[in-house]
Order: structure tokens, then sequence, then C-alpha cells
């Protein structure tokens, strides 16, 4: 009977020392608390989904800089941004990793880490760790033109390694950063952040909310298809749509009250920041990246209907350059018979229209938020963004009959 008790308990104290093991490597892994998860727990009931959100712009808003990730040339000639006759940037592989080094009249000055990248739509731009601060590297990669240019934010011919980041910018780009606990000003960068606090990307639980009880509950109840304690984008009112985009596409300009890592959707976006996204305003003064829902909200389509940023857009799936599909989103609203809906159709035959709604509507316009200047011109038209304010834009229609006579 002693043997059967001894054994009991000591089977007991494993079990327990076992269990306080799991708890402690499974407590707090992902940096906002014990309530989320992190996006690899949504893989296993969503794999679809996650494999095609991999290929987003919302997915690839940031990450860390690696040989995958970064995409601008490293051989000897592309990787060269010169300033001046004596002054250039040098895109370099080192053996710890890749480099941008300063060089004035052949002497190394500066050299900076390639840590994070920023975007990879248009183009790319990067990140280094400064202690425990960040700064943007300033050059920075364009798609479009397959070449290095300086970054946004830079003036022309004035390369410096202390343009500071902010939570500000990683607020839209990265799905969590802490403040670093010891914080002490330092090294010329306005904030200090626990840098093992960094959630790249947007994730699932930056849309749909914290996801632990969501996924403790459904796996331990496989049979409920219903899903619980997480929100789904078609739950929320019109209002709190819009207000959750809004956390990332209604500009930068309005005065901050708290931190937008801290909104969840359902939350009242002014009780984060101030913004007038719905009121009246003129949309010549805004760019098109970044003030999406002041310039859709400024629309007719979207004054006159109830439509909400997920009418036209899919941000699970990789929808862009996608002119076919956006034109079917506008002829799911405007009737497309007889095409007496376009003025255009005189002019034009059917099947062009139904494909280049967006073309004229909503033009690719240039975008001085993220346009980087050059040594001889302050902006590269070659570098474009589809505008959201759909309405009537003459000159673009003159070049859509100029492109097909």
């Amino acid at each position: 009977m002693k043997i059967i008790i001894i054994v009991t308990l000591i089977c007991a104290a494993l079990l327990a020392i076992v269990y306080l093991q799991f708890r402690d490597n499974h407590t707090d892994q992902d940096p906002r608390g014990n309530l989320y998860v992190g996006s690899a727990a949504c893989i296993k009931c969503h794999s679809s989904i996650y494999k095609s959100y991999l290929h987003t712009a919302h997915y690839i808003a940031s990450g860390k800089a690696t040989e995958n990730t970064v995409h601008g040339s490293f051989t000897p000639g592309p990787n060269v941004f010169a300033l001046s006759p004596t002054q250039k940037v040098v895109m370099e592989k080192r053996g710890s990793g890749l480099f941008q080094t300063l060089y004035i009249n052949g002497k190394e000055v500066q050299r900076h880490r390639f840590d994070i990248v920023l975007g990879g739509v248009k183009g790319e731009s990067y990140l280094y760790w400064k202690g425990n601060g960040l700064a943007q590297l300033p050059v920075s990669y364009y798609s479009k033109q397959n070449q290095w240019l300086i970054s946004p934010g830079y003036a022309p011919g004035n390369i410096n390694y202390d343009r500071s980041i902010t939570r500000r910018c990683l607020e839209c780009h990265a799905s969590y950063i802490s403040d670093d606990p010891n914080t002490t000003q330092q090294l010329n960068v306005a904030e200090q952040f626990e840098k093992s606090s960094l959630v790249y990307s947007i994730d699932c639980e930056r849309c749909h909310g914290p996801g632990a009880q969501h996924v403790s509950f459904q796996t331990t109840n496989p049979k409920i298809k219903t899903a619980k304690f997480i929100k789904s984008y078609s739950s929320l009112s019109r209002s709190q749509k819009l207000d959750m985009c809004a956390v990332c596409h209604s500009g930068n300009k309005s005065p901050m009250l708290t931190s937008t890592f801290g909104f969840r959707p359902g939350d009242t976006l002014s009780k984060f920041k101030l913004q007038e996204y719905m009121a009246a305003v003129d949309t010549t003064h805004l760019d098109v990246h970044g003030n999406q829902l002041q310039l859709l909200a400024s629309s007719k389509c979207f004054i006159y209907s109830k439509m909400d940023c997920a009418t036209c857009h899919d941000t699970h799936q990789n929808q862009r350059g996608n002119i076919v599909l956006y034109a079917q989103k506008c002829a799911g609203c405007h009737s497309t018979v007889n095409h007496n809906y376009c003025k255009m159709a005189n002019a034009l035959n059917a099947q062009f229209i139904k494909v280049n709604c967006i073309k004229c509507h909503m033009p690719a316009l240039p975008s001085k938020a993220i346009i980087a200047p050059t040594i001889n011109k302050t902006a590269s038209p070659d570098i474009l963004v589809h505008t959201h304010h759909i309405a009537i834009y003459p000159q673009e229609a003159k070049k859509i009959l100029a492109s097909i006579k």
C-alpha cells in the first residue's frame, strides 16, 4: 500500500513538473500577451486562406531583412547609388549580413545593416536598429524601375542615417512593438523599443482580434463549425468596418490620442486618433497613398450606397493589378445594359468598357508620400497609385480614347 502511495506521489510530482514547464513555455509567448497566439496557430484550420494571405500587401508590410526579402541588386555596378562624383551608397553583402555603406572619395564613412524591410509592392524601404531605436536607411528599392533610389523622407542629395522611425510608422507596417522598459534617450533616435516584442506584418489577430480563446475553443470542440471568440469582418457594422481599415488607411496627419496597436475590430477609432475621413474634404490635398478612406468617402459611389472596403477588396487574396476583377465590382452596382451608364459608350466598344472602369474613374496618380526624389528630379512619374476618389477624370478619359485609336 505504501509503495502504491509513493508511486502515485512521484507520478503526480512528475506531472506537475511537466505542466509547469509547459505552462512557462506557452504562456505569453506572443509579445501582446496571453490573449494572443500568433498567426501560426491559424494555419491548422485556415491553411488555404493563410497561404493566400502570404502574397498580399498587408502581409509584406514588414518583415525581417534577408537575402530573400531584400530584392534590390547587390551585384557590382547596379548595387551603387551615386550621389555625386565623390559620394555613393553601396549595397553590400558581408559575412554578417546585408549593408548600406556610404563612401566619400572612396573612403568608407558609415555602414549600417539592413534589419527590417517595409513594403514590397511599389518598392521596399529599410530600417536598421540604432541601439534600441530604429532609423531608416537612406536608399530604397523601387520595383518598377528595378533600381535603388533615395528613400522617401530624404531630401535630394542629402544622405545620412539619422531619420528616426517612430511607433506611428510601425502601427501601419507591423502588428505590435512595445517600448523598451529601460527607456533612456540615446543615439539620437526618437523612441526606444523592446526589440524582441516586434510582431512583423499585419497579422491575422491585428484584424480579427486576439485568438487564444478562439483557438482553444475550436480545438476542443472540432464539431462546432461556427467561429467563436473571434471577430469576422462581416459581423461588424459599416462604421466599424470603416474604422478598422481607417486605422492605417485614413492618413497620418490626425493627432494621436493613444497607440492604435490597442485597436481591436469593433472599436471606435476616434478613441485612438482624431480622424475626419467621413467629413467633406478637399481631395486635391490628399495623397493617394494612405488617405484611401477620405478619398473613398468623398465619392458619390460611397455617399449614395452602403459600400465599404470589402465591397471591392478581399484582404486574403492578392488582387493587385486585376483591373478586370475591379471593373466587375463596378458593374455589380452599375447596370451594363446597353452601356448607357457610360458617357464614353459611343466611342468605345462594350468589351473595352467592361474592363476599363478603373483606368477612367480611379486612375493611377503620383504619390508624394512614397515617391522618392532622385538627384535630378523631385518625383518619378513611374511610381503611381490608384486613387480611391471615384469620379470623372476628363484627362484620363482622353488618354483612354487616344490609346484605342
